[in-house]
């Protein structure tokens, strides 16, 4: 953020710092309100701060000791600023700048591009090159150490910019909306809340309930099986997709999205909402409806190096990047396309054309929000913010692609180009959890090196951003080029609002807001860029942005390789580029220009101890490990589960992997047997052991099953069966 930022609302001094403990702040509103207000808990400034929630006003009637000359008199609710705009938050998932039509790729998404249409694209808009993190940044307009989400929340270590709680002293947009008074929904991917709380034992002060979101229709985690989901409804578990064999995530979310839009118009139409749309599309698996991805058939047979000579020459002729802007070069690691045999081009085209099918679907069902939008008349004053993708295209496919990306990334199962051929027709499907190779995942971050992962890089962190306000924004169909960032968008919000962030939130001192409102470029196509440094980094792979210059270090494990190799953040490489005047980072000039690259490496650590970014942490797989994290599991031998118990999440269950162990079920047997599950472990991807009882005989056998740990007990005759596992 530039020194040059205007100062009111958004500040970066310093400030008194004070935060109730997590589980006080878990109570009823009654409790926030009293915290907000208590005179011995608010710094001695408090009368120039801003805190939410209001208070209540003092009651403006006459009171007697009767009716006869007594005055009423209701507290007023809390209102938001007049003329405030509707705000739809949209979100895609693992899609690389070059992957929309809307921004010259291959894959077409005419709904992003009616927006671009009615608004503004941004070729500049950044994001951290993970998910979490990313998302973490979004909602809060912090950056993502800052907010304590320096990597996914799996990956959680127990350092300040890592431990993946986000604090209550970064206040979501979420709350401080609905404060002012907003509606607030959010409906799909939530990958904000920590493995150790995703339970229904919560605490839920991290799920989107807790933070401000008075709705949440979605999933938690990092991705999710569109035919099978396992959703919640707020904090209930719940399987719409239970017979209904036509069911899939994209249509549903949309539907949930709609209704509640029309919900909210019908009833209040003069009060703004706040609606938070994040799919899961494109994360694999890439799930999609089979006419869908019909509608690409052939259109990748070219291969992914063509491909990306056809993306950079429409990105050019689009004007969505400069016109001498360079293709920069293939991975030697990545194999050219020409090399590979008839049979492997057959597979990993169509493995592109399932990808290509899921984000068209996923851009259509976004169309009928709009076309709801339009239809109710609330297109004019609604700020739409669609953000496509919440970090570069995904490598974790591997090098020729997967039917499952969890058994491959997680557990290191190899699958045979015979394999994979006999399952090309179910790409897509409900009996794949797949993902394409490493190869079309470049090429879906034209013209840019690398790809997810790499936050050193603009393949990792370089988005397509378009934003759309018909009231507001009169240059329609404009472009803008000033560097921003992911914590931009919560404060544009802000501005657009006419909200001013609060200090105090909940009674909890707030962290200064870190991002740059973007409302300054609405009218003012060359405007200086107010956001003149960010820093950037994931595992390791890190950079700086600093008044049109970067210094990235040079990756050292690919993003495609998840364990056996976690290098020592000292001994990164770095580059340079002058990045005003190379768009893709294709002319590395750290040779030419030494005392440029120390004083972004200077400017780096400055911001790198600011915000929380220290220790350096290079590794990958090791961070998985559940041992390093709180856990309600550790130190129990015993669990007991009951009737109606399902959908325990891996982070709150036993942990059975490697290991003995034994369990016994008490269940009851009709006369003449019975078959039936008494226990199921994993699911139809992660495919665990499933306790049956067949004939009055135990049963020990592998089935797929939903993701979930359930007890099934058949009335009758009582029997005690175990059942032993050795490791």
């Amino acid at each position: 953020m530039s020194d040059k930022e205007p100062k009111k609302g958004y500040s970066r001094s310093a400030t008194n710092r004070f935060e109730l403990s997590r589980r006080q702040l878990l109570g009823s509103a009654s409790l926030f309100a009293a915290s907000a207000l208590a005179p011995a808990a608010v710094p001695a400034t408090a009368e120039a701060e801003v805190v939410l929630p209001k208070p209540e006003p003092p009651f403006a009637g006459k009171i007697e000791r009767t009716l006869q000359g007594s005055v009423p008199d209701f507290p007023k609710g809390v209102e938001a600023p007049a003329g405030a705009p509707n705000v739809l938050l949209i979100l895609t998932d693992d899609v690389g700048f070059g992957a929309s039509s809307t921004f010259g790729g291959p894959i077409q998404t005419p709904n992003f591009q009616r927006l671009a249409d009615a608004g503004l694209r941004y070729n500049k808009y950044h994001t951290t090159a993970l998910c979490s993190p990313t998302r973490a940044a979004l909602i809060t307009g912090r950056n993502h150490h800052s907010v304590a989400s320096g990597d996914i929340t799996e990956f959680a270590t127990g350092y300040p910019g890592y431990n993946s709680l986000v604090p209550r002293s970064a206040g979501s947009v979420g709350a401080v909306l609905k404060e002012n008074g907003y509606n607030t929904a959010w409906f799909g991917k939530m990958h904000n809340v920590p493995d150790w709380m995703s339970s229904q034992a919560g605490p839920f002060d991290l799920w989107p309930n807790g933070l401000g979101f008075e709705h949440f229709y979605g999933f938690l985690g990092g991705d999710s099986d569109q035919w099978h989901p396992a959703l919640y409804e707020n904090t209930k578990p719940i399987e719409p997709y239970v017979g209904n064999p036509d069911y899939i995530l994209d249509r549903d979310l949309a539907d949930q999205a709609i209704s509640w839009m029309r919900m909210q118009h019908a009833l209040a139409p003069s009060k703004p909402w706040l609606l938070y749309y994040a799919t899961g599309t494109a994360h694999a698996p890439h799930h999609a409806p089979k006419d869908w991805i019909a509608k690409y058939k052939g259109q990748f047979d070219q291969g992914w190096d063509k491909l990306r000579e056809e993306t950079l020459a429409k990105q050019i002729k689009l004007g969505v990047v400069p016109a001498d802007t360079k293709l920069t070069k293939r991975p030697e690691q990545i194999p050219a396309w020409d090399t590979l045999s008839d049979d492997q081009k057959r597979l990993y085209a169509r493995m592109m054309e399932v990808y290509a099918g899921a984000l068209s679907h996923a851009d259509y069902n976004i169309g009928r929000l709009l076309d709801t939008l339009e239809a109710s008349g609330q297109t004019d004053n609604t700020l739409v913010i669609f953000m496509m993708g919440d970090n570069g295209a995904s490598a974790e496919g591997s090098l020729q692609g997967t039917t499952n990306e969890v058994a491959v990334n997680a557990n290191g199962v190899t699958e045979s180009i015979e394999f994979l051929l006999s399952m090309i027709d179910e790409l897509g499907g409900p009996k794949t959890y797949n993902h394409y190779p490493v190869g079309w995942a470049h090429a879906m971050d034209t013209p840019m090196q690398w790809t997810k992962q790499v936050a050193s890089h603009f393949g990792g962190t370089r988005n397509g951003l378009v934003i759309s306000w018909p009231a507001r924004i009169k240059d329609k169909g404009g472009l803008r080029s000033q560097f921003c960032h992911a914590i931009d968008i919560t404060p544009t919000i802000y501005e657009a609002a006419g909200i001013t962030p609060p200090d105090v939130l909940y009674g909890v001192q707030q962290k200064p807001i870190e991002g740059t409102s973007l409302v300054y470029t609405f009218d003012n196509a060359t405007a200086p860029t107010r956001h003149g440094t960010q820093y950037f980094e994931m595992m390791g792979n890190r950079a700086i942005y600093k008044d049109g210059w970067m210094a990235s270090t040079t990756p050292l494990r690919l993003p495609w390789v998840n364990t056996g190799f976690e290098p020592n953040p000292d001994d990164f490489k770095w580059e340079l580029y002058h990045v005003d005047e190379d768009f893709s980072q294709a002319n590395n000039l750290v040779d030419e220009n030494s005392d440029k690259l120390k004083e972004l490496q200077d400017a780096f650590d400055v911001e790198a101890k600011k915000y929380n970014v220290y220790p350096l942490d290079s590794s990958m797989a090791s961070r998985a490990d559940p041992a390093i994290r709180p856990s309600l599991t550790r130190g129990r031998d015993e669990f007991t589960y009951f009737p109606g118990m399902i959908r325990i999440p891996e982070g709150s269950s036993p942990d059975f992997k490697n290991k003995s162990w034994t369990a016994a079920a008490e269940v009851t047997i009709p006369d003449g047997g019975a078959n039936g599950v008494l226990g199921t472990i994993g699911g139809v991807t992660v495919v665990g052991r499933c306790y049956c009882w067949t004939a009055g005989r135990r049963l020990p056998t592998r089935c797929p099953t939903s993701r979930s740990t359930s007890i099934a007990l058949p009335p009758t005759r009582r029997l005690h069966p175990v059942i032993t596992s050795s490791a």
